[in-house]
């Protein structure tokens, strides 16, 4: 990614139940793309936020006796308490009843309307009231006329919409996913789509007359845009690209196109065909990437509240509690579902994970390299002065090797290989020292100047792999700049992670970054 904005999505959460495992895992990684961008040096938007607006909202609405609005408010605003829960850093939380995203999906539906790529006609077939989709008969057919997300019947519908021509962007389609081979990730995604591009497209209606919460088609009141259309135009809509005049495309036009608009697999047919359909209607830029990831499982089994394995918020806040915030972000982002598999959130693997990864190599590295400072230089970062300290490290340039492989995998949304690049770091130095023992030449007052060389390449690469996991783990990562005084905020990750970062006299305080958690 060469460019120096970047612009990264989560979808839009419906507000028809709260928030769950599956709204902080996509958030979540989000968030640690982002923020690692930003280290980086370059200019990002981040958004986030609820999509309010279809016949689900106003049933539950009335089920609770509350109007439309008042739900999605209440909804929305828990969502919003999540994200700084969560430590969420997105530059933007829209929602689908904030008056510019409404006035603006107006403008680009009257657009459609006058280019002749929307039309009134008339839907009869399968509709899934849970997920407010049409199905086609062969679809409808193939998944034995039961959602394949909720498995409940699909309903047969009729009513007169207004449709979208995507029959008619068949060829162009075609030609989008040839042309750009990273267009849908991971591969079996993109292949899922192809699949289905090679059974034909049909005109899929955008509208709906059975109920009035929704923004209206304009000069056509008595139909409102389906749900699915507007929350897709959220993407565009946040930066004002339907206005280019305005001022919210002043402020933000300049990160269009999206880097990577993140979701769930299940809604991957709306992102990577629907969407790219409506904007090649509207002329506008194609995403980089619509990066689809798979589900979590829980213990071994599909998340289902009837199976009591279900992953909510309460769960989650108790794993907060138990472990730390940053031992949640560190295990959805390094075990989540990125590939084209499912992943298992489990207590035992969650604990696994946070006592390998987090207790026994980065929290020990770090208090076995600063308790040595401590203990045989006074505290004080020694100086390296060049000479040979043993154990065959190149430090400068494997650690050099490593700020590379972290970026170019985090630039592929690989957070995961990420993340093993700069434990790479940590591993070599807990290597390093067991290799050259500076605890044992510590004993001989003539081994001061080798002992130093050793623990400065040891914290310096400490300090490194610390700069790499900071959007990984930002809260334990400020408590470790903090204790050895390494804080270059003002700099870009590539100058910070250059060796010779730590100065020779500064105070380097022990630290204890992860304490060691009996399993339940």
């Amino acid at each position: 990614m060469s460019r120096s904005t970047c612009y990264i999505t989560t979808p839009i959460y419906y507000v028809n139940d709260r928030p769950h495992i599956g709204h902080v895992y996509t958030t979540t990684i989000c968030d640690i793309w982002a923020r690692f961008q930003r280290l980086i040096g370059h200019d990002v938007f981040f958004l986030t936020g609820t999509d309010e607006h279809g016949q689900k909202v106003e049933q539950s609405a009335r089920d609770r006796g509350l109007e439309p609005k008042a739900w999605a408010d209440e909804i929305s605003a828990e969502f919003r308490r999540i994200m700084g829960l969560f430590g969420l850093s997105n530059d933007e939380f829209i929602r689908t009843t904030d008056p510019d995203h409404e006035r603006q999906v107006g403008v680009f539906v009257k657009k459609l309307l006058d280019s002749g790529d929307v039309y009134l006609g008339t839907f009869e077939g399968w509709y899934d009231e849970g997920q407010e989709e049409y199905y086609t008969e062969t679809k409808a057919r193939d998944c034995e006329y039961t959602s394949p997300i909720s498995g409940r019947p699909l309903v047969r519908a009729k009513e007169e919409n207004y449709y979208f021509r995507l029959s008619a962007f068949q060829e162009r389609l075609e030609a989008l996913y040839r042309d750009c081979p990273g267009l849908v990730r991971p591969e079996a995604r993109r292949n899922e789509i192809l699949g289905r591009l090679r059974e034909g497209l049909q005109d899929i209606p955008i509208s709906r007359t059975n109920f009035t919460w929704g923004i209206p088609i304009p000069g056509h009141e008595e139909h409102v845009i389906y749900v699915w259309i507007d929350a897709l135009f959220n993407y565009a809509t946040a930066l004002g690209m339907a206005e280019p005049e305005g001022e919210v495309h002043g402020r933000r036009g300049q990160y269009w196109p999206a880097s990577y608009h993140v979701i769930g697999k299940e809604i991957l047919w709306f992102h990577a065909v629907i969407w790219p359909a409506l904007l090649m209607a509207l002329e506008l830029e194609q995403p980089d990437c619509i990066y689809a990831h798979s589900f979590w499982i829980s213990e071994g089994q599909k998340m289902s509240k009837s199976l009591g394995n279900f992953v909510d918020l309460e769960q989650l806040q108790g794993y907060i509690e138990t472990y730390g915030r940053d031992a949640l972000r560190w295990y959805l982002g390094t075990n989540g579902p990125l590939g084209a598999t499912d992943a298992d959130f489990s207590r035992s693997h969650f604990h696994e994970i946070y006592t390998t990864d987090l207790v026994n190599t980065l929290g020990n590295c770090a208090s076995r390299v600063s308790a040595m400072i401590g203990k045989y230089c006074d505290g004080a970062c020694p100086q390296d002065t060049g000479e040979c300290a043993g154990g065959g490290v190149e430090w400068a340039e494997f650690t050099a090797a490593q700020v590379n492989a972290s970026t170019t995998a985090m630039a592929q949304f690989d957070l995961a290989g990420s993340a093993a690049a700069a434990m790479a770091i940590v591993r070599k130095v807990d290597a390093f020292i067991n290799d050259t023992e500076p605890f044992k030449l510590a004993k001989d007052p003539e081994q001061a100047t080798t002992v130093g060389n050793i623990l400065y390449r040891c914290a310096e690469a400490v300090r490194i792999a610390a700069c790499l996991l900071e959007a990984a783990m930002p809260d334990s990562i400020a408590r470790l700049q903090e204790a050895w005084g390494f804080d270059s905020s003002t700099a870009d990750l590539a100058t910070r992670c250059q060796w010779g970062g730590l100065q020779a006299g500064q105070s380097i305080q022990k630290v204890a970054l992860f304490p060691r958690v009996e399993a339940t």
